[in-house]
C-alpha cells in the first residue's frame, strides 16, 4: 500500500528500541538511568544520562543504515 507522501514515515522494526528506565529517573528534571536494546538485533547498554541513551541508539542505528558487508570467500 502507498504511503502519503505528507504523511508520517513507515515505522520499520529495525529502528524499534526499549528503553527501562530505573525507579529514581526523572525524565522531567533531567536525571534519567536504566537499560535500552534494540528489539532485532538485541544488543543492549546501560545508560547514566541522555547523552549515553542517544549515543547507543545513534551507533545502532548507524550500523542498521550500513550496507552489509562482504565476507571473503574461504578456498575450499
Amino acid at each position: 500500500m502507498p504511503q502519503d507522501v505528507e504523511g508520517p514515515a513507515p515505522l520499520s522494526v529495525h529502528h524499534a528500541f526499549v528503553v527501562h528506565f530505573r525507579v529514581n529517573s526523572d525524565v522531567a528534571q533531567g536525571r534519567m538511568a536504566g537499560r535500552v536494546e534494540h528489539v532485532v538485533s538485541g544488543q543492549a547498554a546501560h545508560f547514566a544520562t541522555l547523552d549515553e541513551l542517544l549515543a547507543f541508539i545513534a551507533r545502532v542505528l548507524a550500523e542498521v543504515r550500513a550496507p552489509p558487508r562482504k565476507r571473503p570467500r574461504r578456498s575450499g
